[in-house]
């Protein structure tokens, strides 16, 4: 496996600074956010699309500092009803990917209004009452499968080989059989990038999820979450209070190994061989306490003391 981690993670730094802290903390690439959710502060989506020289000049201080670029990120809802610029931040991210030579574009499923007409993104998490089925009939049948058959050939035009789709809250594409899903109805350039951190608040086990996902798996955010059990006792997992106020929060994102200790983060890597997974590790730092800069080398050194990185030499004897 290789480690790296996602640029917004030192987001208020300049470019450069951030190459340079990564090229010290000895990690081998950076994931690159390019907009959606992201104001993007390291990527100019709009020159990369039309300059070549642009690309080639960030593709350099890269290569400058011996590191690779593991990936762009446009996670955002590219299915927003009101929000068109979120899809075509996918599209244009995946023109560039294929423009540089980047086999992986990150991104989310999207989530659409629940019927024509309406305004919102709605999530539905339960089965009851009866209209939530025509809503997930809608979303799935009229919005997602033609959205991602439009994109997978997009992808497909472009080079792309793989579109990992984060297993993320108020997505339509949240666990492992949603994405099993949309993967079958698509075809194989749909695969998961799995982050533990909401599979931990939505109740799931990433270790299960990643045996379970097995050639699905195309990419992986390591990313912690802390559950605060007192609070968690009356209010449940359901958590839609401020993400800054950490004291009232059921559950928060964290620095790795402040809510699942270093044997943990051990075991989910072995887990990912087991699954077949020797590509990436991606640091997503969104600890909103710990200095994001503290935050991350922690996180490196954690995961640089438990990620397996050579190919297994065991051969059995010939007794």
């Amino acid at each position: 496996m290789k480690l790296g981690f996602v640029s917004d993670s030192l987001g208020a730094l300049p470019l450069d600074d951030v190459l340079d802290h990564a090229a010290r903390l000895g990690v081998s690439g950076i994931e690159v956010n390019t907009g959606g959710w992201s104001t993007a502060p390291h990527f100019d989506l709009a020159s990369m699309i039309k300059s070549d020289e642009s690309r080639r000049a960030f593709a350099k201080a890269f290569a400058d500092r011996g590191l690779d670029i593991i990936a762009l990120n446009a996670n955002g809802n590219p299915l927003h009803p009101t929000d068109p610029k979120q899809a075509g931040c996918l599209k244009d991210t995946i023109r560039v990917a294929g423009a540089m030579g980047i086999k992986t574009v990150c991104t989310m499923s999207g989530l659409p209004a629940g019927r024509d007409g309406d305004l919102m993104p709605n999530w539905v998490v339960s089965s009851w009452p009866p209209e939530t089925r025509a809503i997930l009939r809608y979303q799935w049948e009229e919005k997602l499968f033609p959205f991602w058959d439009e994109i997978a050939a997009l992808a497909r035009e472009n080079g792309v080989e793989r579109i990992a789709l984060e297993l993320h809250g108020n997505q339509c594409v949240y666990n492992v059989p949603s994405l099993k899903t949309l993967r079958d109805a698509i075809g194989s350039v749909i695969g998961a990038n799995l982050d533990p951190s909401h599979l931990f608040w939505m109740g799931a086990d990433p270790l299960i999820a990643a045996e379970a996902l097995g050639d699905a798996l195309y990419h992986v955010h390591a990313k912690d979450t802390v559950l605060n059990a007192p609070v968690q006792a009356t209010t449940s997992l359901l958590e839609n209070g401020s993400l800054t106020d950490i004291p009232a929060r059921s559950w928060s994102y964290i620095t790795l190994g402040f809510g699942h200790g270093e044997e943990w983060w051990r075991q989910f890597c072995y887990r990912l061989r087991m699954a077949g997974y020797d590509g990436w590790l991606s640091i997503e730092h969104e600890d909103v306490i710990l200095n994001s800069l503290e935050g991350l080398e922690k996180s490196v050194a954690l995961l640089k003391g438990g990620m397996p990185v050579a190919t297994s030499d065991y051969v059995p004897q010939a007794i």
